[in-house]
């Protein structure tokens, strides 16, 4: 039977700090949660692998390296207020968590919410909650947000979102275009919109983003 807690370890140690994750906070995020508890359970036994690992419906829990190397990009405060899109079981909101204020994951459906709420609960996660929604309208009711944070792939960065930042707000999310794959990172400074790109990242495309409205400049 795999220890999971050796495998943790083993995943932020050999996976991540080998590859660009300078962050001590993300780290020791990455480590207070199991990863385990929010796949099947058919596939604990990989649930530490650096791949994408499948949960049904269009979701996924995102490699670990580019998960990691996105939150460090996003620089989350103590007091930062987090937006987490496409949150799925609630793996990368319980993460989040360890680094915000308050975290809300949007999920697409009753279900969806139902699910990630129970996890988070079982871990006693208190400063995060999960709301259903239309993903690529994001979440104004509860912003605006200091971060927005996408588990999946884009066509192009949803308008909506730029309205829910903050004044210096950041949203982290991977775009997809042909054959390239980049997760890149905006920042609101003074009601404008900047990009930047960070690093490849092929991973999949989330149900409903192939093509949205893009930022305009």
């Amino acid at each position: 039977m795999q220890d999971n807690a050796t495998a943790r370890l083993n995943m932020v140690n050999n996976q991540l700090l080998t590859n660009k994750l300078t962050d001590d906070r993300v780290a020791q995020a990455l480590l207070s949660v199991p990863r385990e508890n929010f796949v099947p359970k058919a596939l604990r036994g990989v649930a530490y692998v650096d791949e994408d690992i499948a949960l049904g419906a269009g979701r996924f829990l995102m490699e670990p390296m580019a998960f990691a190397r996105m939150i460090q990009a996003a620089n989350v405060g103590a007091e930062d207020v987090v937006l987490d899109v496409a949150c799925a079981t609630g793996y990368s909101t319980a993460v989040l968590a360890q680094l915000a204020a308050t975290v809300v994951g949007l999920e697409a459906d009753d279900e969806a919410v139902a699910a990630a709420e129970a996890q988070l609960s079982a871990l006693e996660v208190d400063n995060a909650a999960v709301v259903a929604g239309v993903l690529s309208d994001g979440c104004s009711e509860q912003g605006p947000y200091d971060v927005i944070f996408v588990n999946g792939a884009v066509a192009t960065a949803p308008s909506a979102y730029a309205d829910q930042l903050t004044e210096g707000g950041r949203l982290v999310v991977v775009e997809r275009e042909g054959q390239s794959s980049r997760a890149v990172i905006y920042t609101n400074k003074d009601g404008l919109i900047s990009r930047r790109e960070l690093f490849d990242a092929m991973i999949p495309v989330l149900p409903g983003f192939q093509a949205v409205e893009a930022f305009q400049f």
